[in-house]
């Protein structure tokens, strides 16, 4: 059922004990939004917890609650909740988290691809981030930001809309944002930490770029991590933006092993619809960025992704 916002808001205050979650393979908006919701929740007196099936980049850690967030594992007991908030993503990418928690769902997204219809669900598509919304939520509900709120919010819209640099920043964007500098939150502070990278990650830069394949007439280029490489490289945050900007590129993919016979697929275009690509493996995202998972080994998904591209590339004449 879609909701409006204030009837986001409404379900938001109706629920005492709420579980808050985002996509696997979390990036800055599903981690921003998720520890912003909290702490705004929490200034309303509820009892909030942040479970996330995945690992947490490092680069995050200057996000205030980020040892609140919580990762399932086999022996996790059932979390009691009024209201289990998926958050950046429809249900199919929240891992196992719905295994232990058993409550009703309320979905909040901002990608166009988010068909979700079997749940409360508010999506606005015109907005950079998930975390825009949950600004507005902040507004709808008339809770005054807090310095830790703040930063949470403002890094999840930084980081989606790549420092506001990318197509998708409006208006909008830029005066939340600034708004959200009002409460001690610097720019500067948060760029840094997400540009920061260990020595390792820097030498699994080159690696990864050891393997970057460029084809259709170099309109597409991708970067193809095996099982191994993958293994050895703590973090692949920023990888993909090494080829985006590559001239004459319009599709950069980026195709990491997550485990045996699951590959991850990021996409990132100028003009391709890479969403198309990305749903129809059961993926989503946005027009210029998307991402899916393909079941399957690791040569089979590199030829499988790069069919698929071309494809889409073709159609473009």
């Amino acid at each position: 059922m879609k909701l409006t916002l204030d009837k986001t808001a409404e379900v938001l205050r109706g629920a005492q004990r709420i579980v808050l979650t985002a996509h696997v393979n979390p990036d800055g908006d599903a981690i921003g939004s998720s520890l912003g919701l909290m702490h705004i929740l929490r200034e309303m007196g509820k009892e909030v917890s942040v479970i996330i099936d995945d690992d947490i980049p490092s680069i995050f850690s200057i996000l205030p609650g980020i040892e609140n967030i919580q990762k399932t594992h086999e022996n996790m007991q059932e979390v009691p909740a009024d209201l289990l908030v998926v958050l950046d993503t429809a249900l199919d990418r929240i891992g196992k988290v719905q295994e232990f928690v058993k409550a009703p769902v309320l979905n909040i997204d901002h990608h166009i691809t988010n068909k979700e219809d079997k749940v409360r669900v508010y999506v606005d598509a015109k907005r950079a981030a998930t975390c825009e919304i949950v600004y507005e939520l902040a507004k709808e509900l008339e809770i005054p930001f807090t310095r830790d709120s703040a930063l949470c919010i403002y890094t999840g819209i930084a980081t989606d809309s790549g420092f506001f640099r990318y197509s998708n920043t409006t208006p909008f964007t830029m005066r939340a944002a600034a708004e959200l500098m009002e409460y001690e939150v610097m720019p500067n502070y948060v760029s840094e930490a997400m540009e920061l990278k260990s020595y390792e990650v820097v030498q699994g830069m080159a690696k990864a770029l050891s393997t970057m394949n460029v084809f259709h007439d170099g309109k597409a280029a991708g970067l193809f991590l095996n099982d191994e490489l993958s293994a050895s490289i703590e973090s692949t945050e920023g990888f993909i933006d090494m080829i985006r900007v590559i001239e004459g590129v319009d599709v950069a993919v980026l195709l990491k092993c997550k485990a045996e016979n699951v590959c991850r697929v990021s996409m990132r275009s100028k003009r391709t619809d890479v969403s198309s690509i990305a749903m129809s493996f059961g993926g989503g995202g946005h027009i210029k960025a998307a991402g899916c998972t393909l079941e399957m080994p690791f040569e089979q998904a590199k030829k499988t992704i790069i069919e698929a591209i071309d494809q889409a590339l073709g159609q473009q004449g």
